[in-house]
């Protein structure tokens, strides 16, 4: 079936066009003034025409979780996700038992080709490998070393499902596990640790080429110490998480990490958890107990505990407080994500990519997705 998107603000790459939109099956097949003939309309109203946005860092949404490790919490997490504009996502897992993680990933193995909504793109494993000095929400007793052996039991003979491993690279195992990763084409993330400059780095050299959720569980930039905050920030080769809800990360310190990096290697993520879109309220979450006040998740203690944000927020936070245009904001939860995770294809509307497209309004509220070709 053959499709056209008329009267919409087309977010290219590089600019923004008021052309027409040509779908034939899963893919983008032009993009031009020529008038439809015998092609299906979809009427954009006037709306911005994007890529869909990809999620490469989410936990959960609307009261599900991945670590729930059921076809119901998968299809409804990947349902929600398209309410935010994210047309595909990695299921990110959590610190829990070896055997918990491993059914989390062998039930994204077993339905990832079955959920309705954001295409699952595989998983992240956020944790066991971590330092107890950065565990943020994450519970101490299952941190694990960052062995091959270690990695290998998790996954099993799922390996080519897990695209990314978040790691703390001074611990021990770490310097042969991320080039065993490398090898696999499984990115390696520096992520809760507390690691120095020289530890970071080698990890670097190694084959790490992501930060997780940057500034956050992280050493930090200091004079003397540059941690792995600095780290990041002085290595063009590596890509930056960011959480940009307003609450993870300030908005002048934002500006800092995309005035270092460059607008083409800052990530926009969610780390959303299963309360994402959920009210005020106390809720019993895979990290314990945790309270939402003010569009922000935190145990009980204070410490926060993932985010409520969504990723069309995200995209308007960046819009509005870090000086890009459009097209750029958009690009960093569209173009950067599929670059970080080297997947053709994906990330902009471009000839001979899928059709993974959604409308939006001036308030970034979105209108409307399509899927690979399919009006979701």
């Amino acid at each position: 079936m053959k499709k056209c998107i008329i009267n919409g603000k087309v977010i290219l790459h590089d600019e923004i066009v008021t052309k027409n939109v040509f779908i034939e099956g899963d893919k983008v097949v032009e993009i031009s003034e020529r008038k439809p003939e015998k092609e299906d309309i979809i009427d954009a109203k006037g709306l911005y025409v994007s890529p869909g946005f990809i999620d490469i860092h989410t936990h959960g949404r609307g009261g599900y979780q991945v670590m729930d490790s059921t076809f119901e919490s998968l299809n409804a997490i990947s349902k929600a996700s398209l309410q935010t504009g994210v047309t595909s996502f990695l299921v990110s897992t959590v610190t829990m038992p070896i055997e918990s993680i491993s059914h989390a990933i062998e039930n994204v193995v077993k339905n990832k080709e079955k959920v309705e909504g954001a295409q699952i793109l595989g998983v992240h494993m956020e944790g066991p490998f971590f330092s107890k000095v950065y565990k943020g929400a994450q519970p101490e007793e299952y941190m694990i070393h960052p062995t091959i052996q270690n990695f290998v039991s998790i996954v099993n003979n799922n390996e080519d499902i897990v695209k990314k491993v978040s790691l703390a690279p001074e611990l021990e195992g770490a310097t042969e596990l991320i080039p065993y990763l490398f090898e696999k084409g499984i990115i390696v993330s520096l992520g809760h640790t507390n690691a120095t400059y020289q530890e970071a780095q080698r990890a670097i050299d190694l084959g790490a080429t992501s930060a997780t959720h940057t500034y956050n569980a992280m050493t930090p930039l200091t004079h003397r110490e540059v941690g792995v905050t600095g780290t990041v920030m002085i290595n063009q080769n590596v890509y930056a998480e960011l959480v940009l809800d307003g609450i993870h990360v300030s908005y002048p310190a934002a500006k800092i990490l995309l005035k270092t990096k460059g607008k083409d290697k800052v990530v926009l993520i969610t780390d959303s958890v299963e309360t994402a879109g959920l009210p005020d309220g106390i809720y019993e979450s895979s990290m314990g107990t945790v309270r939402i006040n003010n569009h922000q998740v935190r145990l009980l203690n204070g410490t926060l505990a993932g985010s409520q944000a969504d990723m069309n927020q995200c995209v308007k936070n960046v819009y509005q407080h870090l000086g890009l245009t459009l097209n750029e904001a958009v690009s960093l939860a569209s173009y950067n994500p599929a670059k970080s995770l080297g997947i053709d294809k994906m990330g902009e509307i471009k000839v001979g990519n899928f059709a993974d497209i959604i409308f939006f309004d001036d308030n970034f509220q979105i209108k409307q997705t399509i899927v690979k070709g399919k009006v979701l």
